[in-house]
């Protein structure tokens, strides 16, 4: 029993067997870091382009495939997998390359879906229409980085798009039949838990069928870094991310797909909140958090069998 969609029951429920996702790297670049929009990215976006567990973008699609494959053979007996485009903006390029490489994925025989993380003002007509048409092939996903609804947060961490662009992506995706996954961040700077929430219920009340939740991790060489060891901000504990964190799960839908309750920072580019190192004690803390009776009074609709 589980009090959420986990994303581990959809792709059993939507495949009938174990899924498991292999991160590569397109060789793209983002408009926030090739001065298209900047040059230094998201504030709290390390210089892999949130991509520090994606493969190697000297080698073929095909080549960082086997390589993830053969990573995950050590847990994993299953010959199914998600090729999950993550570093940087993973359709900023021309649409030919996009074909390129998106078919390149779609073709291997062991890939059963493909999700792309990209920008909402990096899909234009052209783009939508090639996710479109792949979509006919294989699943299609789109990650979209909302991360918060707040301007101030927003221009605070350079996201550099307004909410309406994301509005407009969504519908686009929508009327194309893509599953758009959105991310949000949970403590941001300057936000309290009321502005998380409302970040929550936005994406709640949107179109998208699935969430990835965050934990602001401070990354070293990042001007969040910066602004964290001047002490402008401090992060979150284990305690205030668990209650926040059970009152997001309160308000999403019961059909709505928890694709990450808190994310991993590289460990060798950590620097807060070191809590979140140990991953093990992390997910225990919240399967806890979640069998609590109080907890369970809230959330018992949400149960999934």
């Amino acid at each position: 029993m589980k009090h959420y969609y986990s994303l581990n029951d959809y792709l059993i429920k939507k495949f009938g067997k174990k899924v498991y996702k292999i991160a590569l790297n397109g060789n793209m670049s983002c408009p926030n870091r090739d001065g298209s929009l900047g040059h230094g990215g998201c504030i709290f976006c390390s210089a892999g382009g949130s991509g520090d567990f994606a493969g190697n973008p000297s080698e073929s699609i095909t080549q960082q495939i086997e390589h993830g494959k053969a990573l995950l053979s050590a847990k994993y007996s299953g010959n199914s997998y998600i090729a999950y485009f993550q570093a940087y903006t993973n359709t900023y390029a021309p649409v030919e390359y996009l074909r390129r490489i998106f078919t390149e994925a779609i073709h291997h025989p062991d890939i059963v879906c493909l999700s792309i993380a990209t920008r909402p003002d990096c899909l234009g007509e052209e783009v939508i229409d090639l996710l479109q048409e792949l979509n006919t092939q294989k699943p299609i996903w789109i990650e979209l980085g909302l991360q918060t609804i707040h301007p101030q947060t927003a221009s605070y961490i350079r996201r550099g798009y307004e909410l309406d662009t994301f509005e407009q992506a969504m519908l686009l995706l929508k009327n194309a039949g893509i599953e758009t996954i959105v991310h949000m961040i949970i403590g941001l700077p300057g936000e309290d838990k009321k502005m998380i929430l409302e970040t929550a219920d936005y994406i709640a009340h949107s179109s998208a069928s699935g969430i990835k939740l965050q934990l602001l991790h401070v990354l070293t060489g990042t001007d969040l870094a910066a602004d964290y060891e001047k002490g402008l901000f401090k992060t979150l504990t284990l305690d205030e991310y668990l209650d926040i964190l059970t009152d997001i799960i309160k308000i999403l839908p019961p059909d709505m797909v928890i694709h990450r309750l808190t994310g991993d920072g590289p460990k060798k580019l950590l620097v807060a909140p070191e809590w979140s190192t140990d991953k093990k004690n992390v997910l225990n803390s919240i399967n806890r958090t979640f069998s609590d009776k109080n907890v369970i009074q809230g959330m018992n609709f949400r149960f999934i069998s």
